[in-house]
């Protein structure tokens, strides 16, 4: 489905790192190997969106470093608009590393005073015109979290995309490494009374909200005023409402090697598929396939599928445990 005046499908924002993800198979008493990729939730869903077919362009803060200019390959690389990412001399382009354990996969980040969290409302100068010209914006609650003044920034570009006709999506992803619980309810709750489509996780809402029924986190959801919710039940697949209807996809048998960038993937080919003009129900089979393609890889980046691999699956679908 295309707009006349929009020339993008999604623009996302928020902070891209650099990843170093464990190696699998070490022995006990080695030192861990790292692979470096790249990830950043936002950026995540970007490529993935990109991968899908649609036109994205991203909106960060980057250090002047080398890992910046890797960044601005990458994106390159994938089809994404760069040319509004803004570059910051005075400060770093972040990181974080990926440990993995008989319990899953665990963060730990090395992202304090990065590019991106110094973004400022009056970047919003230099991005008003690509929120415009998009169908969707996408954010997450990482972008908010990372720092007061991105949070800020975050709300304003909300509010600039209600403003010129452009659709807001947002991620829930709760790190409560990154801000009180108390903050992040506050500012999730905001969040969510300017979007469009919110796409939450059970565990995500577990704990912003206390609650643990399906049922009640949809309604919850609608209550703060998003108009269409997709709720990620890891490999149980989804549960999409529009707030008139609802509908759950199973998840898909697969196994689980890495399950970072997962939630990502799905909210990229969401909202890739919603931007070709799928209605929410065929656009949640598509990303919840895709999501299950993305687990079966480490890293980030790598292992997000692209449009054949994800058409194979959902013309075999089956019901099982996804990441």
């Amino acid at each position: 489905m295309t707009h006349p005046n929009k020339t993008l499908d999604i623009v996302a924002l928020g902070e891209a790192m650099v990843e170093f993800n464990q190696r699998p198979h070490e022995q006990a008493d080695d030192a861990p190997l790292y692979l470096q990729g790249f990830g950043g939730d936002t950026s995540n869903a970007a490529i993935a969106a990109a991968r899908a077919g649609a036109r994205v362009a991203y909106l960060s803060r980057l250090g002047t470093d080398r890992w910046g200019e890797r960044l601005m390959d990458l994106w390159q690389r994938e089809s994404i608009n760069t040319s509004a990412v803004l570059r910051d001399a005075q400060a770093p382009t972040g990181m974080y590393f990926v440990s993995h354990d008989a319990q899953g996969h665990h963060f730990s980040y090395a992202r304090a005073g990065s590019a991106a969290s110094r973004m400022q409302t009056t970047d919003l100068a230099h991005w008003q015109d690509a929120i415009a010209s998009s169908q969707w914006l996408h954010l997450s609650g990482i972008s908010l979290a990372i720092s007061a003044s991105a949070c800020d920034t975050a709300f304003a570009a909300m509010a600039h995309a209600r403003r010129v006709g452009t659709q807001v999506a947002l991620d829930s992803n709760l790190r409560l490494s990154l801000w009180p619980l108390a903050r992040a309810q506050a500012c999730i709750r905001h969040a969510v009374s300017l979007c469009d489509l919110f796409l939450p996780s059970l565990e995500d809402m577990t704990a912003l909200t206390g609650l643990s029924q399906t049922a009640d986190i949809i309604a919850w959801s609608h209550a703060q005023g998003a108009a269409k919710v997709v709720l990620k039940l890891g490999g149980d697949g989804a549960l999409a409402s529009d707030g008139h209807h609802q509908h759950q996809v199973p998840g898909h048998a697969v196994t689980v090697l890495d399950a970072t960038g997962a939630g990502d993937c799905f909210a990229g080919n969401l909202l890739a598929r919603l931007s070709a003009g799928d209605d929410l129900w065929a656009a949640t089979a598509y990303a919840n396939a895709a999501a299950a393609l993305s687990v079966r890889g480490f890293g980030a980046v790598g292992p997000l599928p692209r449009p054949d691999a994800v058409l194979k699956v959902l013309n075999t679908p089956s019901k099982g445990k996804a990441a």
